[in-house]
């Protein structure tokens, strides 16, 4: 069967990235690399190069064998402590990548990357819900807003389209990412049993009860490969998440009951600082339940689980609407979500 689509996933070892490649793979006569700095297990059906986004001519000798890129899809992201170096150390992966792959292949045809609520100023505070591809910009600099317009000027006059997808937080499979929030509740849930707690919520009063949504990696990895192919996708902007909303004083017991515990009221317990002395705590379940020997750095960030469930406190919805006008129709039950992760976890002998 020959190849109709060469798709090149950059960021491929994080949650998006990595189940944007897994989808893109199950789909007929197409082809998929996943392109990151270090080199790591990928899916039998994902080719990986280890590049340096950062390094053009690298990118140039990694990627000069692989011809006929159709599809790129960009997760890649580097952490910066202001939004100015944020911007512009994003925006430059992206260039060099875009600078790339065009000279190698005039093929290319389509290019999704993932914005996400700080386009909405989700990381600064209260802002208008439910909220709207169309709402208005935030004072800049803002590496989403930097990267749209990157795209937007260089797609003009070109044969290929862009298309911005946004996530709230996204739950899936994806160790030493940043921005992993089912893998820190696991974690918590784990050592909080190991120590004979109960799954006490560690926020505060007035995150338990805000509304609140999640995305699901693989209805974003179902969005990528329908934004690639989709004439209503191009050059737009969606809102994408499970379809659901949720307040975690009704969520949070059930999560309790996945995990045999009982759960507990909350009371505002800062992760980045109770979880720091607890990596022997860790060690030990490893060895006792006989996992997967991760270290504990790598399977969870505090300071990202201590941004959404303990600092999150005022409403955080996006309307799906556009998505669904368009053809986009995917969705998934929020506590349904968290169940079948969590037993993935326990199959791949993540967790006990």
């Amino acid at each position: 069967m020959s190849t109709q689509n060469t798709v090149l996933v950059a960021g491929v070892h994080g949650v998006s990235g990595l189940a944007a490649a897994e989808q893109w793979a199950s789909l007929p006569s197409t082809q998929v690399y996943g392109l990151a700095r270090r080199a790591s297990p990928l899916p039998a059906n994902v080719q990986g190069i280890s590049a340096d986004l950062l390094d053009r001519d690298d990118l140039a000798r990694k990627l000069g064998k692989v011809h006929g890129i159709t599809h790129i899809v960009f997760g890649a992201y580097i952490e910066k402590p202001s939004p100015g170096e944020r911007s512009q150390i994003n925006v430059a992966i992206l260039k060099n990548l875009l600078d790339v792959v065009e000279a190698i292949s005039p093929a290319l045809s389509h290019v999704t990357f993932y914005q996400g609520g700080k386009a909405y100023g989700a990381d600064l505070g209260p802002f208008k819900t439910p909220a709207r591809e169309d709402d208005l910009r935030l004072m800049p600099p803002n590496f989403y807003y930097d990267q749209e317009d990157f795209l937007r000027k260089r797609q003009q006059g070109k044969a290929w389209h862009w298309t911005a997808l946004r996530p709230e937080a996204t739950v899936g499979f994806g160790l030493g990412n940043p921005m992993n929030l089912g893998m820190a509740i696991a974690v918590y849930a784990a050592i909080s049993k190991e120590l004979g707690l109960p799954l006490r919520f560690p926020g505060t009063e007035k995150s338990y009860g805000v509304l609140y949504q999640l995305t699901s990696a693989e209805i974003l990895a179902k969005a990528t490969t329908w934004a690639g192919q989709s004439e209503a996708a191009k050059n737009e902007i969606f809102n994408i998440t499970n379809g659901d909303y949720f307040r975690w004083k009704y969520l949070w017991p059930r999560i309790a009951a996945m995990f045999d515990m009982p759960p507990a009221d909350p009371i505002p317990t800062p992760l980045t600082v109770y979880m720091a002395d607890k990596q022997p705590v860790w060690e030990s379940i490893v060895r006792k339940h006989n996992l997967q020997p991760l270290r504990y750095e790598h399977v969870a960030s505090w300071p990202f689980a201590d941004a959404i469930l303990r600092l999150m406190e005022f409403d955080n919805i996006t309307s799906t609407i556009k998505a669904r006008r368009a053809g986009f129709h995917d969705c998934i039950d929020t506590e349904e979500m968290f169940e079948s992760f969590f037993s993935k976890l326990r199959q791949d002998r993540v967790i006990p």
